[in-house]
């Protein structure tokens, strides 16, 4: 945790007040393991996919998307189509902050983000791993999938270098115990103010806050304090240093860093965003503005090029999979217990269009379809609402959901 003022402290807190189990109990937990641990990542490809490219053109069959047919477990995995969020029939690039929330009109000056499905997972997933949740991101823009309970967003982190070191680096004891410190004080400093606010017979609703703050950041040192006991595990640095196709490789290594997180049990909870940026990129076979591509406009020399970027996305994933696939785990696999959720903010960027979304679910143990196309649009919320019941989440309701969408068997 880095040092905040008390300020700081009111305004984004932890990221959530985790379901910790206690101390002995999450110990042993983590001696031994007999039955494999759910996972999930969800992945927000923030400039989306050509549809014509992305979704099968015969109902069913993968194999006639020109994007997926070359997916090794592809049997593994469902392509839903006809999912949108309500409320972003059409909006700006501000659509990417509600894609794990659900939240309307986010491109309003007065818009408040909710929790993202991911922190409400990390709460009750969280507390037996060194990493409660990860949030990854192509660059630091500040924001990416995860918001907190409050709707502040949760920076992720960028640098493949810097997360691998946190994940696997050597750390230095004494500047944790002397951080965690600094930051116990600031707590007891939030303790003085909230007393001395309730003297003055100050706000209840910023009495509450303070409160909600504290009892988080509690539960947030009592979990570092557990994890500097217990040494980080050994692992070789696999991170691509090419360069030659910089913006392919930071794809690569945060999809290999994920696969290490989740190997290893580092999390089990993870949000990777590959946001959209301004300047041209290099990826085999073409070169250009990835933002610029995706407006299109139809046009075939465009499309061409926009079409090498998403390809090379779409290689990363299936290299993903089939890693996570080739990795023993219990009975089957890690990705037979991982849930893999790839999708976007736009249905169509050229035209700023937030139906349809492309949406993926690999993975997880389910009784995949490969491919179901809804009858009507449907909130993107139903999908994320029965991911909640499948990680055992008794929710009646997330975001804009009207129901669960009730499709993922197994």
């Amino acid at each position: 945790m880095n040092h905040y003022s008390r300020r700081e402290f009111l305004k984004f807190g932890a990221a959530l007040p985790l379901a910790l189990q206690s101390l002995d109990l999450r110990a042993a937990t983590a001696s031994a393991i007999k039955v494999p641990p759910k996972r999930i990542i969800f992945i927000c490809n923030s400039l989306g996919f050509y549809k014509p490219s992305f979704f099968p053109a015969k109902r069913g069959d993968i194999s006639t998307s020109p994007y997926l047919k070359e997916m090794a477990t592809r049997e593994k995995m469902t392509v839903f189509q006809n999912l949108f969020h309500p409320g972003m029939e059409t909006s700006n690039h501000d659509s990417e902050k509600s894609f794990l929330t659900g939240a309307s009109s986010p491109e309003a000056t007065n818009f408040v983000n909710s929790i993202s499905l991911d922190q409400i997972l990390a709460r009750e997933m969280g507390g037996d791993t060194r990493f409660p949740f990860l949030s990854f991101s192509i660059y630091d823009r500040g924001w990416g999938c995860s918001w907190n309970n409050r709707g502040v967003a949760i920076p992720p982190m960028h640098d493949e270098g810097q997360i691998f070191d946190r994940l696997f680096g050597e750390e230095d004891l004494t500047a944790k115990r002397r951080q965690i410190e600094n930051d116990q004080h600031v707590v007891q400093c939030l303790y003085r103010d909230m007393a001395q606010l309730k003297q003055q017979g100050g706000d209840a609703s910023k009495i509450d806050s303070y409160r909600i703050v504290i009892a988080e950041l509690e539960e947030q040192f009592k979990h570092e304090e557990f994890w500097l006991k217990t040494k980080k595990p050994e692992v070789p640095n696999t991170l691509s240093t090419d360069q030659e196709f910089a913006f392919s490789t930071k794809i690569g290594n945060l999809f290999e860093l994920s696969k290490l997180a989740f190997q290893t049990d580092s999390t089990r909870v993870i949000t990777l965003s590959l946001d959209w940026i301004y300047g041209a990129i290099k990826v085999p076979g073409a070169t250009g503005g990835w933002h610029t591509l995706s407006h299109h406009g139809g046009k075939a020399d465009t499309l061409g090029k926009l079409s090498r970027i998403e390809v090379d996305i779409v290689k990363h994933l299936n290299q993903f999979l089939s890693e996570l696939d080739q990795i023993e785990e219990g009975e089957g696999t890690l990705l037979d217990h991982t849930t893999v959720v790839i999708g976007s903010n736009f249905g169509d960027s050229s035209n700023h269009t937030c139906n349809n979304l492309p949406t993926i679910v690999a993975g997880g143990g389910y009784r995949h379809q490969m491919h179901t196309v809804l009858e009507k649009p449907t909130p993107l919320c139903n999908l994320y609402l029965e991911l909640l019941h499948k990680h055992n989440i008794d929710a009646r309701g997330f975001g804009s959901s009207t129901e669960s969408l009730g499709l993922l068997g197994g």
